[in-house]
């Protein structure tokens, strides 16, 4: 007998097997594959459930509410009234109802700018001095939304003997503050959302990866 003979069924034989070893590894590896989705999306569904309740809850203990004119209808009013022009009127009401989703926190900041906006004559921060102005300072000194950014020519407290900041500026402070942490909380809200859906894509993907592999170890069997 030939060595060629001999060597033929061996030959064959190390290749079925090296074969048979890559397929198993194969196999596995989408077994583990999907484990580790599966895994991977229920973590991150508990994490943007748990985010949305923080999100809910920290709301909640603030106790905000919508005034009541706090709809469409009632702002449009108020602004025409303060003589506000090309501003955005939100389409959605929170009049009389508390403030405990992100969706309800961003119309809730909506509104908050138009009021800031009436009580400050339709001026932003930035168009507002630092300090109230004096009676007779000269029209160069003073900002287009009134007060002026020059000691020189502010009000000054008798007191403290220094100048009297311009309080309609510095509502904006307050509502920007605000309004960053309202709008903070929709963001927040979305991004848990998100991280649901991820997760749920996670774990269908991985439920995926372990019935095709369930299916081929059956099919070799």
């Amino acid at each position: 007998m030939s060595s060629t003979a001999f060597n033929t069924p061996v030959a064959a034989h190390s290749a079925a097997t090296k074969r048979f070893n890559l397929s198993t590894v194969l196999e596995w590896g989408g077994v583990v594959a999907g484990a580790i989705l599966i895994v991977f999306g229920v973590v991150a569904i508990a994490m943007g459930v748990n985010g949305r309740s923080t999100v809910h809850s920290s709301l909640r203990a603030e106790q905000i509410a919508g005034s009541p004119d706090m709809t469409p209808a009632a702002i449009k009013a108020e602004a025409a009234k303060a003589g506000l022009k090309d501003i955005s009127i939100p389409s959605k009401s929170v009049a009389g109802k508390p403030i405990t989703s992100g969706d309800r926190a961003r119309t809730f900041a909506q509104y908050m700018r138009i009021h800031t906006l009436e009580a400050t004559g339709g001026f932003t921060y930035a168009q507002m001095g630092r300090f109230t102005a004096l009676p007779t300072a000269p029209k160069s000194e003073l900002a287009v939304g009134g007060g002026t950014d020059n000691p020189q020519y502010a009000v000054t407290d008798p007191k403290t003997k220094q100048p009297v900041a311009n309080g309609a500026r510095n509502l904006w402070v307050t509502e920007t503050a605000l309004t960053t942490a309202l709008n903070t909380s929709y963001m927040a809200e979305n991004l848990a959302l998100f991280g649901i859906v991820v997760g749920v894509a996670l774990l269908l993907s991985g439920v995926g990866f372990e019935v095709l592999a369930l299916a081929v170890f059956r099919r070799r069997k």
